[in-house]
């Protein structure tokens, strides 16, 4: 008898322990689930680009979509996650110089904080007759400006080379051609120097554009300004660089 009872006592013993057991596991692996689902939030991020310019970014005689910042924007869209966000906004008009910038910059007071900041311009000064030395005055000036508008952060910065008008049928027609290259040349001299210097990013796509007569379909339909195509070279050059910029 009594070894019945402790057989019994001790398979009682035994059950009671088994679910004890059972609870506590059961306990740790809903904590360990909560802990995963907690780890696996994504906290989607939500960026600002700039760009800065003249018909070159404004996107003379192409589609809205078709400009390179827009490009750009829709092809970084494509390589963040589907979680993040890009909004941009574009302060360019044809005809526009370094001048005209300053100004439409100073009356549309953006905010200092984006995370990315284009500028391109100078070729109304050269296509105006404007004295280079205005140039030299005011580019630094509204490369400054870039880089405020961009979070104080020059690394949040990119400058674009002048595109030559001079490979394309306008361009052939309208004063000198040689002489255009020589002046636009000495504009992005200047640019890519004085950006070298301060250690700021300058990508040139002003090649690109030198292909325009052999290449008709790099030059939009009003015979002057870049085509979607040849937007689209530039963005496989700035992309790059805008990621790891971004990142």
């Amino acid at each position: 008898m009594k070894n019945y009872l402790q057989i019994v006592l001790f398979g009682c013993f035994m059950l009671l322990t088994c679910c004890t057991s059972d609870r506590m596991l059961t306990a740790e692996d809903v904590t360990e689930d909560f802990e995963e689902e907690e780890e696996e939030e994504v906290i989607p991020n939500a960026y600002k680009i700039l760009s800065l310019g003249d018909s070159y970014t404004i996107g003379q005689s192409v589609c809205e979509t078709c400009r390179f910042p827009e490009q750009l924007k829709d092809s970084l869209i494509s390589i963040f996650p589907i979680e993040d966000t890009f909004s941009l906004s574009v302060i360019a008009q044809t005809g526009w110089t370094t001048t005209s910038l300053k100004n439409a910059i100073i009356n549309e007071n953006p905010a200092n904080d984006h995370d990315l900041v284009t500028l391109l311009i100078g070729v109304n000064n050269q296509f105006q007759g404007r004295p280079f030395s205005l140039y030299e005055a005011e580019f630094p000036e509204l490369v400054t400006t870039a880089i405020t508008l961009a979070k104080n952060d020059k690394n949040n910065v990119i400058v674009v080379s002048i595109p030559d008008y001079a490979f394309t049928p306008f361009g052939q027609g309208t004063g000198n051609p040689t002489n255009t290259s020589l002046e636009i040349d000495q504009y992005n001299v200047f640019a890519e120097s004085y950006c070298d210097a301060q250690n700021i990013t300058f990508v040139n796509i002003t090649d690109i554009t030198r292909q325009g007569l052999t290449n008709t379909a790099l030059v939009a339909s009003d015979g002057l300004h870049p085509s979607e195509l040849a937007y689209t070279r530039f963005v496989q050059r700035l992309l790059p660089i805008a990621v790891e910029k971004i990142e």
